[in-house]
């Protein structure tokens, strides 16, 4: 049974099953929805905790034992199992499909991992687990969401704030929720119910903003020259390799240029889409970037890009030297701001 995680507050009211599973990188979300669980399975008699951790040592006969053996007092016992990297192994998945197919009524299970690859999601172990578990796949909470995250977060402790405050949290907090989580907290501590002012949000919450580096191709499809400016500073301070910055940018730059080269030859952009295997949030960016920009220049910014590169690995005579971090905001702005 797939349920989501604002739905699970409304099912652990009803009803509580015996196995649960937990699948996200977003860590907040994923250690409230697990709090959750467990608070309801010690408000209906679960009273012990065995928590398992699957490392390099782990032996999975302790799984089997901890579902056959009886709480000490007698009381109903929940199983804490922790798979950190999502890859349980050949044993691992056998076991797990095993442990599903034989679960004790004394016992509720609960097993947490990250967000998993799609070839992991085709295992079988997944699939048991899908189909006798309640499975709870918990997005990443995307930038242009934010905003609306944050609105709800302030609303469950009686505060609100305009469109522009939101904004301004966002820009602070993107890609760090936990962060985020206890920046919204501070504001609850500083100040009373009701509507923040912008001026006590901009004096309260701290630029806590983690960003990810392929996240800069939305920046620049989406023309957003604010943001981009923002996370590539971010990286800068984060020490961010300048390789892995130039790869990413440089990548979406080729992959743009393919895309007008595809079109300028008179093949749909769907079908282009399609063979370079082009989807979700990225494929809506496509044709509004595609669009700003042209086909010459796409070719001279990958021209660009070489030479930045050169840059970055101290190539480049000393009358052509700069700071790379700079060549790389040039070249971004070069697609964020074509006309």
């Amino acid at each position: 049974m797939q349920l989501r995680f604002d739905a699970l507050d409304g099912h652990l009211a009803k009803t509580l099953a015996p196995l649960y599973v937990i699948t996200s990188d977003e860590h907040l979300l994923a250690l409230e929805a697990a709090d959750k669980i467990r608070r309801a399975a010690k408000a209906q008699g679960f009273y012990e905790r065995e928590i398992l951790t699957v490392e390099r040592s782990f032996k999975w006969g302790a799984l089997l034992a901890a579902n056959q053996s009886q709480s000490l007092f007698g009381d109903k016992k929940l199983i804490d199992l922790r798979i950190p990297t999502g890859k349980p192994g050949k044993d691992g998945g056998q076991a797990l499909q095993d442990y599903v197919a034989n679960l004790s009524p004394d016992n509720l299970t609960l097993i947490t991992l990250p967000k998993l690859d799609w070839a992991t999601q085709k295992a079988a172990w997944v699939g048991s687990l899908q189909q006798n578990a309640v499975y709870i796949d918990i997005p990443l909470v995307e930038r242009n969401q934010l905003p609306g995250w944050i609105s709800m977060r302030l609303s469950l402790q009686q505060q609100s704030a305009d469109r522009q405050s939101l904004d301004f949290i966002a820009d602070r907090v993107e890609g760090n929720l936990l962060a985020a989580h206890q920046e919204i907290q501070k504001l609850a501590l500083l100040h009373p119910a009701g509507k923040l002012s912008f001026e006590q949000i901009h004096d309260a919450v701290l630029n806590v903003a983690r960003y990810d580096v392929f996240k800069l191709n939305e920046a620049m499809l989406a023309g957003d020259v604010a943001r981009l400016v923002r996370m590539l500073n971010g990286l800068k301070g984060e020490g961010e390799a300048l390789p892995l910055v130039l790869w990413a940018m440089a990548e979406e730059i080729r992959t743009l240029l393919k895309l007008k080269s595809g079109m300028a030859q008179g093949r749909p952009l769907s079908a282009l889409l399609k063979e370079y295997r082009i989807w979700g949030p990225r494929e809506k960016l496509m044709d509004p970037a595609l669009r700003r920009v042209s086909l010459a220049n796409l070719r001279a910014a990958l021209q660009e890009a070489s030479q930045v590169d050169k840059m970055v690995k101290g190539l480049r005579a000393k009358a052509f030297a700069g700071d790379p971090w700079d060549a790389l905001l040039q070249l971004g702005l070069r697609v964020a701001k074509a006309a």
